[in-house]
């Protein structure tokens, strides 16, 4: 399957949360996507980070050797995990520990630059609770993202993907009522 990584798939914000949303519709069994399934989609990440990722300073972010691949997907469940509770506003303790237990592995073994290890430090500089409801789960893909406007009242992940899709349903709902009513 051909796939392409576009700067919609980096709309989370921070690395750690565009590593947790390399799954699609995660809730969904029938049709979940792990984006990183692929070997070919995880070797091209990277490259797509450090062009796309809109966490500052820009990433220089290298691919895994195969044998680290197993710790970075421990470490991106442990981020969703963790993230998802925090923005429902149920953060817990033992989703932190999972998170602090996953990042030490890459820390540990790794350096500056593996992927594992700065997806490791993207989610430590969001582990102080992110404040004001900037934490936000997209209501048509839960992703996670951040949200930076001024006013907090970003709704999607990325209005020209999850936003007109919302929209162009609730049109065609309304129409379609319009229709039946006449």
């Amino acid at each position: 399957m051909t796939f392409n990584w576009t700067p919609h798939r980096f709309s989370g914000g921070a690395l750690a949360l565009d590593v947790a949303n390399s799954v699609i519709l995660r809730f969904d069994p029938a049709r979940s996507i792990d984006r990183f399934a692929q070997p070919e989609n995880l070797r091209a990440f990277p490259e797509a980070a450090a062009r796309l990722c809109l966490e500052k300073p820009p990433l220089a972010v290298q691919p895994l050797p195969p044998e680290r691949v197993a710790g970075l997907m421990e470490l991106r469940e442990a981020i969703d995990a963790h993230f998802r509770a925090e923005a429902l506003g149920t953060p817990s303790l033992s989703h932190l520990a999972r998170l602090l237990e996953a990042a030490a592995g890459p820390l540990k073994s790794g350096s500056p630059g593996d992927l594992d290890v700065e997806t490791a430090l993207s989610a430590l500089r969001l582990v102080p609770p992110v404040r004001g409801g900037a934490l936000k789960i997209c209501p048509n893909c839960e992703w996670l993202f951040l949200d930076r406007s001024k006013n907090r009242s970003r709704a999607w992940c990325d209005m020209a993907v999850c936003g007109n899709r919302v929209k162009a349903r609730l049109h065609y709902s309304r129409k379609k009522k319009e229709r039946d009513a006449s």
